[in-house]
């Protein structure tokens, strides 16, 4: 018996890769245990309040026959008042389960959504390319919120339907033990459709979230693309989609309402056959004086009182359904393991004292032993300290991939990248990413003030090293004209400012960060001449004594590199200065004559 009890508690996940029952209710036990106390006493409560409506049955037999010898009836007179005494306490101790339960899954659901959201913060990268922001918000958010609003409202109903219908069995047991086994009998046929439908309402549950996960992502994706969709017309398009979305998610919940509309009517017309049954029967009993009337009144009223719970159980069961579902979503991702992950002996980067080497690095997004569908193949070079190395190629040649290397965004699939010597595997990610700054195409704000934004460079900046890093980033004449100067809120990704100052903010933010090594990825592309100009300023006093990986925009740039790397197809071609590639004539030389021999030095210039 004890073994079957831990089998049932055990991490079993079922042919469709859910977790089973009892794994989920031991997983949330752990987020009660720190309010033991509380969730006790909101158990315990259940009792006397499902003890209460036996209580009120019961109260019914003395008083009934009492009523047929009018000689007795000033007896039993106060049970009216006893019964309204019950119903009295039973609401406030209901009141005190409803608080007691709101208020434990407030908690309970802050819990997992703080696990949930340090959970996410640890994911690969690989994990944010293939996952929708709307399948985040749903199963970060939404489900710890339907863990609080179902599961525990259902536990709390269960449990006081349990105690009511204990206390109400024995009511019925006292009053005729030959009425009890025809209610007991046609109880089990009323939850006999509820095991029968579970599997149905679990892949309906299912299909709903992920319908939820498309609409969501549709909004995400609208807020933030709105000027294109507005610039391209896309209005009626994107609310053809829109409709799409909205009819599969209403074909899945008429089906759900299906399922929902079969199951409750169900269990309402074999609890009513019941209800007739017993009533036919405890008449013939009344009439052969095998049973008093007081007792009849009292067995009709219990049998009510149990079985009007278990015809309404249809709804209860889907809903657990879905609570269980989402639990199951939460703890699959709690328990997700990332693949780039401190090794138990990592060490901390102390600084740069030589430099970074790629020694053999092969790279793919997607692993196949059988698929060469390798982003880099064999790249070997170097940067030494205080090197500017200059990444120079077409597009999709690896450029960008190699600069999400160096912080460990994903990892090498062959070779390995040494910054001294070392593996960058072998050190810790925090005291890794701490040393490199990046500047990129479309640098990242966030919704805040310019001050907050700039701290995330150096959290303990003072007000003098945030001014003295809006001045190298030439920024600072912008700043001092604003009202509210650092306080002044940019809007959700810097709406509000233009495309210039978003750059030379984020220049900012890393000459605050004063990392050894700084990443420029095409970080000026984007820009017309004027502001090109002042931002490569700013870059240039954010590169000032650093090793600096610079992936092609400014020929000014490239050209007073120390090293110019080509690549070609995820292969190092050609290796150089800007004159001892032009010397070469390979392909180096045609893209420079084919992209920047009619530009004048000194004006935006990018390779693509």
């Amino acid at each position: 018996m004890l073994s079957k009890i831990t089998e049932f508690f055990e991490k079993r996940p079922e042919a469709d890769g859910t977790y089973n029952v009892g794994y989920l209710y031991k997983r949330l036990y752990d987020y009660f245990r720190p309010y033991a106390l509380r969730a006790l006493l909101a158990t315990f409560i259940t009792i006397p309040i499902g003890a209460l409506d036996g209580a009120v049955a019961y109260s019914l037999k003395p008083y009934v026959d009492a009523m047929q010898v009018k000689t007795s009836i000033q007896t039993v007179s106060y049970v009216p008042f006893i019964i309204v005494g019950f119903t009295l306490v039973q609401g406030l101790l209901n009141y005190l389960s409803i608080y007691l339960n709101g208020w434990l899954g407030g908690r309970i659901m802050n819990d997992l959504r703080q696990d949930l959201f340090a959970k996410l913060q640890t994911l690969d990268v690989s994990y944010f390319d293939k996952t929708s922001s709307g399948a985040v918000i749903q199963s970060y958010f939404q489900d710890p919120q339907a863990v609080n609003t179902n599961i525990l409202n259902n536990t709390k109903q269960m449990l006081t339907r349990l105690s009511s219908a204990l206390f109400l069995m024995g009511v019925l047991i006292n009053t005729s033990w030959k009425l009890s086994i025809i209610a007991i009998g046609i109880l089990g046929l009323v939850l006999y459709p509820s095991t029968q439908i579970r599997k149905i309402i679990k892949g309906l549950a299912r299909n709903a979230q992920s319908v939820t996960g498309n609409i969501l992502s549709f909004y995400t994706e609208t807020v933030s693309g709105i000027r294109v969709i507005y610039g391209f017309n896309l209005p009626q398009e994107r609310q053809k989609k829109f409709a799409e979305y909205q009819r599969n998610l209403f074909k899945t919940m008429i089906k759900y309402t299906q399922a929902q509309g079969w199951l409750t009517p169900s269990m309402h017309v074999i609890a009513s056959v019941g209800i007739a049954v017993i009533i036919w029967q405890g008449s013939l009993m009344v009439v052969r004086q095998e049973l008093t009337t007081g007792g009849f009144v009292s067995f009709i009223a219990a049998m009510l009182m149990l079985y009007n719970p278990m015809k309404n159980l249809g709804g209860s069961i889907m809903t657990a359904q879905m609570s269980l579902l989402a639990a199951g979503r939460i703890f699959q991702t709690l328990e997700q393991i990332p693949t780039i992950v401190d090794k138990p002996d990592a060490k901390e980067l102390q600084g740069i004292r030589e430099g970074i080497a790629f020694e053999n690095v092969s790279f793919t997004y997607n692993y196949s032993p059988n698929d060469d569908s390798r982003v880099l193949k064999n790249i070997s070079m170097t940067f030494e300290k205080g090197e500017t190395i200059a990444l120079v190629g077409g597009s999709g040649g690896g450029k960008s991939t190699i600069a999400s290397l160096i912080p460990r965004f994903y990892d090498v699939t062959e070779g390995a990248i040494r910054i001294d010597g070392i593996d960058i595997r072998d050190y810790s990610l925090h005291s890794l990413r701490a040393h490199i700054a990046s500047v990129t195409q479309d640098n990242f704000l966030f919704d805040g003030t310019i001050r907050e934004n700039l701290l995330m460079g150096d959290p303990k900046a003072t007000d003098a090293e945030l001014w003295n890093a809006v001045d190298k980033a030439y920024l600072k004449e912008f700043v001092e004209s604003l009202p509210a100067q650092l306080e002044t809120t940019i809007g959700e990704r810097g709406v509000l400012l233009s495309g210039g100052q978003r750059q030379r903010l984020a220049i900012a933010r890393a000459i605050l960060k004063n990392a050894p090594i700084v990443i420029l990825d095409e970080a000026t592309s984007a820009l017309d001449s004027q502001s090109e100009v002042i931002v490569q300023k700013a870059m240039e006093s954010l590169m000032a004594d650093r090793t600096v990986l610079v992936i092609a925009h400014r020929l000014s740039t490239i050209r007073n590199a120390d090293r110019i790397v080509v690549l070609d197809q995820g292969e190092i071609v050609e290796e150089g200065t800007h004159d001892v590639l032009l010397a070469r004539n390979g392909l180096y030389a045609r893209l420079y004559h084919t992209q920047y021999s009619h530009q004048q030095d000194g004006l935006p210039t990018v390779f693509s």
